[in-house]
């Protein structure tokens, strides 16, 4: 992974002290609150419904054991002993005291951390796969670009005060594990017709309150033109965007205001006076990126374990279902990728406590070269694990309560922590969650459903991305009690596609019995080896809508 330079570290540790001396300040009653808001905006801290909330960045997920355990640590002193993974593949804290704040940036520096443009009207933290690097279908390792961004996006003086937030997502193959399509911008690794790797670049996608997927502008970006057709997008953007309306200022709605045809137009004039300057990318400066992502030393002797995993998942049959369900194929004869879940039963979905995060980072040390990865699904991977110490690694992860072998089903959820804890909220969400975690709670039952994405956001703005999980739930208040709008047929994969509701909302003692009659349509349709999003596609959401609001008898 990147590890920081001189100049690096100087620029974070200054950060640092300057909003300290930001926060004495405002403690002070020398900052009005207005003015305050912004600062801390740009330093990760949000004032939530039950505390303040300090958002940490994750560049591209990628941890080491240090700082997971800097984190547990973090978690002891200055919060309530647990952290939250988020869609973003960041981190957060939901109870630091306001005061405390600087400290917790100050600890976090220490281990190459920190919370710049983690929330405000800035580019936010790009994301990509969490199995980059180590996909077979892969074309080329994304992190190096993503890097590449990180570098240049991070306190960028242009946009730094921008319409609105905005996204990256980077995919290295044509699986999209990182929900590309519904950024502002999505780029996806390809090769031309003459076999040379660049990007197709997707602009104008985004949920919220107006969900759209991203629009071709460019099908093929040489790699040197990355930055340079970036800053051409985000000067486009920056110049045109709407200010005077938070819910009309993404590009999305810009984009869909010009038409794509005038927006790809703006932004090639403008890209044509900047392409041969200097953010033209050089091949040694492409080649120094790519050597913080070079493989660790694998074993040469790595298959020789397989023979011992063959007899192991044989003999073991809730060994054998972890395996199936929480590894994933490495390119790398005799590793397995191995999917952490984030989400044991009757737990909030993305929380880890201080005592799992520091012994994951352990086991990180013992089993993985000592990264960790986060992903946009809310849990954490273990990216290069041999196949002979598998086993060991499911045992020690289970005794963590970290070994539930649910990832792909429908209690691998993506879950916001709703009016618990968010300010922006309009209902709760952790205990409806729990509702369908009591509801769904036979593994069988889940694994013959099969592949199933459930998504569930406390309000509009779809932190969870309802709108594009096969089955969707969003919280709204009706007279101040909770209510669940259900949608289905949505998808963040390369089949990207935005969920339809299919009715009325439910309240919420309804919620997971919905989701029993809505599963009944899919068993009583399903064709041979169809999954549940192909049943949607083909039956359409009649079917679905009749079950679910039959009168009942």
């Amino acid at each position: 992974m990147y590890q920081y330079n001189e100049q690096d570290q100087t620029l974070i540790n200054a950060r640092v002290e300057q909003y300290r001396d930001q926060t004495r300040r405002f403690l002070a009653g020398e900052i009005p609150d207005e003015e305050f808001r912004g600062l801390r905006l740009m330093n990760g801290l949000y004032i939530q419904r039950q505390a303040p909330m300090l958002r940490i960045a994750v560049p591209y997920g990628q941890m080491n054991s240090v700082q997971l355990r800097k984190l547990a640590d973090i978690t002891r002193k200055y919060d309530k002993n647990y952290a939250h993974f988020t869609t973003r593949s960041n981190v957060q804290l939901n109870w630091p005291k306001l005061e405390e704040v600087p400290d917790i940036l100050a600890e976090l520096a220490e281990v190459q951390m920190h919370a710049i443009q983690t929330s405000g009207n800035c580019l936010r933290n790009t994301t990509t796969d969490h199995f980059a690097g180590i996909s077979p279908e892969e074309i080329e390792d994304p992190r190096p670009w993503c890097e590449i961004i990180r570098q240049w996006t991070t306190l960028h003086p242009e946009f730094a005060y921008m319409p609105r937030k905005f996204k990256i997502a980077v995919t290295g193959g044509p699986e999209d594990r990182a929900a590309s399509q519904v950024h502002d911008i999505g780029l996806h690794m390809v090769k031309n017709d003459a076999g040379e790797v660049g990007f197709e670049v997707l602009v104008g996608g985004g949920l919220g309150r107006t969900p759209v997927i991203g629009k071709l502008i460019r099908e093929f970006l040489p790699k040197r033109d990355l930055l340079s057709y970036l800053e051409a997008i985000l000067r486009v953007y920056n110049l045109n965007g709407r200010r005077d309306n938070k819910y009309k200022a993404r590009i999305k709605i810009l984009v869909n205001a010009m038409g794509i045809e005038e927006f790809r137009n703006r932004v090639e004039a403008e890209w044509e006076i900047n392409r041969e300057g200097e953010l033209a990318l050089t091949d040694d400066y492409i080649a120094k990126l790519k050597g913080y992502f070079t493989p660790p030393p694998y074993a040469a002797d790595a298959v020789d374990g397989l023979s011992v995993l063959e007899n192991q998942l044989e003999d073991n049959a809730e060994f054998r279902a972890w395996y199936e369900r929480n590894t994933r194929v490495h390119k790398v004869a005799g590793y397995r990728a191995v999917v952490i879940s984030l989400k044991p039963h009757l737990k909030p979905p993305g929380d880890i406590t201080d005592v799992q995060l520091d012994a994951v980072a352990d086991l990180a040390d013992t089993f993985n070269f000592g990264e960790i990865r986060s992903t946009h699904d809310q849990n954490l991977v273990f990216a290069h694990v041999a196949a002979g110490d598998l086993y060991t690694l499911w045992q020690s992860l289970r005794d963590l309560n970290l070994a539930r072998a649910n990832i792909g089903t429908l209690t691998d959820m993506i879950v916001c922590p709703g009016f618990d804890f968010c300010s922006l909220a309009n209902a709760h969400t952790l205990g409806v969650a729990e509702q369908i975690n009591e509801k769904f709670d036979d593994l069988d039952y889940l694994y013959d459903i099969g592949d199933i994405k459930l998504n569930m956001s406390g309000c509009i703005n779809a932190c969870a991305h309802h709108h594009v999980a096969h089955i969707g739930i969003l919280g709204v208040d009706k007279g101040g009690e909770d209510y669940y709008q259900i949608t289905l047929g949505g998808s963040s994969r390369e089949d990207a596609s935005l969920g339809k509701i299919i009715g009325k909302s439910v309240p919420q003692a309804e919620v997971a019995d919905t989701v029993e009659k809505i599963l009944h349509v899919y068993v009583d349709n399903r064709l041979e080896e169809e999954r549940f999003i192909e049943t949607v596609r083909r039956i359409g959401l009649a079917p679905f809508k009749e079950r679910v609001y039959a009168p009942v008898n």
